[in-house]
């Protein structure tokens, strides 16, 4: 059966739209430290891959890696996505029923409304759309880091999560790894995750590219818009060999040493 084996890969988006760059923006890590990862924690993760061979020279098993994204700057990966979606409907409910309010007091020609009204504007929050061909799947409505609804160009906002959109690089065109995008209920990866299938019969140092996409909030005619940018970055997986072992003796495969009588 294969191994899964698990790369996180956590991006500074402020920073990294800033920079213009994921260089000092970024951080991975992944569970095989233990079997000789480096880099745990830096931009410079090198991912172990245990390669296994049987006695006659074939290959013993393979290896399947998987990514995951999280963020700074964005709601963090053990709350739902749906949490977005859930904040946006309660918000535009709360305001319909001040809206109400306020219509019964609007026939009155000596109260000033004007007040209500900016704030009905600003409990509705700005409502951002998304440009044509973006891969990201942003939701309208700009929430702040409290998940509350923000208006204005200087608020602190909440940014959509960066996804992956390929993998390309050496480890592909060699085809060491063979990487695909699938679909699952898991939630918190909203239903895609990237995965590969990694050949652990050619032992080495390969590097891959991984494709970011994060998403900028800009005004474009003074219209919010998330505004898809695309980066890139270059990580590695070195593949080790050694022959299958028994994993309770050390020693080759075979029968258990078993003591001739149950010791007393």
């Amino acid at each position: 059966m294969a191994q899964q084996q698990a790369i996180i890969v956590m991006v500074d988006i402020a920073g990294a739209l800033q920079d213009r760059n994921l260089k000092g923006n970024i951080y991975l890590f992944d569970n095989m430290k233990f079997l000789g990862s480096t880099g745990d924690g830096t931009e410079d993760l090198v991912t172990a891959i245990p390669g296994t061979y049987w006695s006659d020279g074939s290959q013993g098993t393979e290896q399947v890696l998987n990514w995951a994204l999280a963020s700074l700057g964005s709601i963090p990966p053990t709350v739902p996505r749906s949490y977005h979606a859930d904040r946006a409907g309660a918000i535009d409910r709360e305001a319909l029923a001040e809206i109400g309010a306020v219509a019964d007091r609007a026939p009155d020609p000596s109260v000033d409304t004007t007040a209500d009204l900016e704030h009905l504007r600003r409990r509705v929050g700005t409502h951002a759309r998304r440009p044509r061909g973006s891969r990201g799947l942003a939701s309208a409505k700009v929430l702040d880091v409290t998940g509350n609804a923000v208006t204005g160009e200087d608020a602190a906002y909440n940014y959509p999560p960066p996804i992956i959109t390929d993998l390309t690089g050496e480890a592909v065109d060699e085809k060491i790894i063979y990487p695909a995008q699938y679909g699952s209920p898991d939630m918190v990866s909203d239903g895609w995750y990237w995965s590969a299938t990694v050949d652990t019969a050619r032992p080495g140092t390969y590097s891959y590219t991984m494709h970011i996409q994060l998403h900028e909030l800009v005004y474009r005619n003074g219209e919010p818009v998330w505004e898809s940018v695309d980066m890139t970055w270059r990580s590695a997986i070195r593949v080790t060999t050694e022959p299958k072992r028994n994993a309770f003796t050390g020693a080759g495969l075979g029968h258990l040493p078993m003591p001739a009588v149950p010791p007393s």
